[in-house]
């Protein structure tokens, strides 16, 4: 199982509504160019994966670091998908607290429509939130449950858990393509600070600690969980450890400092501006980007900003645009025109190239304060208000 920690500290609130519509329709045109792309399985496996999962959050704009990802993204998509399920395939049922409670009755709807076995998923889904409630005892009570169903009856499962003590969320990945058993290391990964000696039943080396129990002797039941890479501090800033440079940088360069109009490839996003052109890369890694891509979703963030400011406010009319151009790629690619759908596809492969050979010349602290100037330029807004031109404006210096 690929297991580790990751901190997701615990952030309440909603997100405003300026932000959540904007959510939907971004997150909704990525995922349809995934299963346009890819196919449904794909689109499955990048959701359980815990590291693309937390950069879809960043690169929507919800805060890089917090618990609050997991409730916005899932939300955002289920707007985005269920009004289109009998088109895409894909079903998204339960939710938090509540919601999480009508996941079978929405199960059992979609096996009515579908011809799928209503029953089973049912099975699958109370069972999955058993196991992560019950039988790994971490410390964490689940307040979140989503379950994803295709036509074809592949499922993944997406469920956070809450300490309040510590202040701290657990996130619990589920892939029915993985699953062999739900009582053996089912979890394709979990995500969370590790708690240090726990009860875990799902252990492969629990096997033992689960025949005593149905035994009933006195075995204890004890096994330290393994650490998986995914770190997230508690802070609200994003440093320079937690973003690859040169990753970020090439995207950058790619967007500020490359003439589109050289590269055969990308002719057809001549027009878009550069500010434009970084979210749209970022947007297209986070569709076409190999796993090993998301070591550091906090990279994401600078597609287009965060709710909180951190690292600079939501450019509301580059992500409006960046809609715009997704939309229309995916229309075009519905009528057999993929041209633009490619150009937007060969982003990703330009900055991965020219990443091979650059060097950041610039430090992160640098990029983040000229983002966060040019902020009101771009529409700039936080959950605090709308970005304001800065005094010295007129004499500052252009990095991009």
């Amino acid at each position: 199982m690929k297991r580790g920690s990751a901190d997701l500290p615990l952030h309440y609130g909603t997100v405003p509504p300026w932000l959540a519509q904007r959510m939907s329709v971004l997150g909704g045109a990525i995922t349809e160019a995934i299963v346009m792309e890819y196919g449904r399985k794909a689109l499955l496996q990048r959701l359980s994966d815990p590291f693309w999962f937390q950069s879809l959050g960043c690169v929507l704009g919800m805060d890089w670091h917090s618990s609050g990802i997991t409730t916005s993204v899932m939300n955002a998509l289920k707007k985005a998908i269920n009004i289109r399920s009998a088109e895409l395939g894909i079903y998204i049922c339960g939710g938090r607290g509540k919601a999480s409670l009508q996941t079978p009755a929405e199960l059992l709807q979609i096996a009515n429509k579908t011809g799928l076995n209503g029953d089973e998923l049912v099975h699958h889904s109370k069972l999955s939130a058993k196991v992560d409630n019950t039988a790994v005892q971490d410390g964490f009570q689940l307040y979140l449950h989503s379950f994803i169903v295709t036509t074809e009856g592949d499922w993944a499962v997406i469920q956070q858990g809450m300490n309040p003590e510590n202040r701290m969320a657990r996130r619990y990945h589920w892939l029915s393509s993985t699953l062999e058993s739900f009582m053996e290391e089912p979890h394709t990964s979990i995500c969370g600070k590790n708690q240090g000696l726990i009860l875990n039943l799902t252990d492969k080396l629990a096997t033992p600690t689960k025949e005593g129990i149905l035994d009933l002797t006195h075995e204890k039941p004890a096994h330290l969980m393994k650490e998986i890479n995914l770190i997230l501090p508690s802070r609200h800033e994003v440093k320079a450890e937690d973003v690859n440079l040169r990753r970020l940088g090439a995207a950058l360069t790619l967007a500020h400092e490359t003439n589109v109009q050289d590269m055969e490839s990308l002719l057809l996003l001549e027009g878009v501006g550069p500010r434009t052109l970084q979210s749209l890369t970022l947007v297209s890694e986070v569709i076409h980007g190999t796993p090993s891509r998301f070591s550091d979703p906090a990279r994401f963030a600078f597609a287009h900003g965060g709710k909180d400011g951190h690292p600079f406010p939501v450019p509301i009319k580059v992500y409006d645009e960046t809609i715009e151009i997704m939309d229309k790629a995916i229309h075009k690619a519905k009528l057999g025109e993929k041209d633009k759908s490619a150009a937007l596809k060969n982003l990703s492969k330009v900055s991965l190239e020219i990443e091979n050979n650059f060097t950041p010349r610039h430090y992160l602290d640098d990029w983040i304060e000229q983002e966060r100037k040019n902020s009101y330029k771009y529409g700039g807004r936080t959950v605090f208000g709308k970005a304001k031109k800065p005094k010295d404006d007129e004499n500052q210096l252009s990095l991009f």
